[in-house]
This record gives structure tokens, C-alpha cells and sequence, in this order.
């Protein structure tokens, strides 16, 4: 995954992710563990996440038929994409994310809120 535009997503704690810029649905033959964050551009050119996940590339896309309507439905134009091997460090990095991006949940975003 080369030669795509990158964006640098921020975390709670303070650590950056840079994010491979995608268009909405991207013919990917990769099968590599990744982060997912469905995004738009607002009015003053920045990218505003819409649902922030984890998964494999390319199966993501299909996994949660709920979230895939609801990413539609935002209007979310591209998706940006970060490999991570490990599994708890992708956990880690979307769950940071999402506590600095809380506009991810519903009913602005498409992430649903963890019962406590």
C-alpha cells in the first residue's frame, strides 16, 4: 500500500497515526490486519471520522451490515487505513482515537457506544 495521499490521526494520549487515504471502497488484494477510519471532508477541508474500526483487509467492509448502512448514510467519501499486526496495539490505537474523536459515536458517527 504505496503512492496514496496520508493523514495524521491524533489520539487522546497524544500519539499520532498516520492513515493511508482510500477512496469510499477501495479494490484491495491484501489481507493484512489493519485500522479502519470511514471519513468525509467537512466545510473547512478537514476530515471528519464517521466510524472508526479494526479488521482485515479487505473483509472489513462487509463484517457489520448496521455500521456499513450507517457509514453510507454519514455520506463518508473515503477510508483511511493503517496495518497493524498486533491485535492489542490495534485495539489500543482505536480505542485512543476514539476517546479523542468522540464524534465517531452515534448518533453523529457510526461507532456504538460500550455499555459500562
Amino acid at each position: 500500500m504505496a503512492d496514496h495521499p496520508s493523514c495524521t490521526w491524533t489520539g487522546a494520549s497524544g500519539n499520532k497515526y498516520i492513515y493511508e487515504v482510500r477512496t469510499r471502497r477501495p479494490k484491495l488484494t491484501l489481507n493484512e490486519p489493519c485500522n479502519f477510519i470511514y471519513a468525509k471532508l467537512d466545510g473547512q477541508r478537514r476530515w471528519v471520522p464517521i466510524y472508526i474500526g479494526l479488521g482485515d483487509l479487505p473483509q472489513r467492509a462487509d463484517v457489520d451490515p448496521h455500521a456499513v448502512t450507517c457509514i453510507d448514510a454519514k455520506g463518508a467519501t473515503h477510508v483511511h487505513v493503517h496495518v497493524v499486526a498486533d491485535r492489542d496495539d490495534r485495539m489500543a490505537e482505536v480505542n485512543d482515537l476514539l476517546e479523542n474523536f468522540p464524534q465517531a459515536y452515534e448518533p453523529d458517527g457510526c461507532n456504538e457506544q460500550k455499555a459500562s
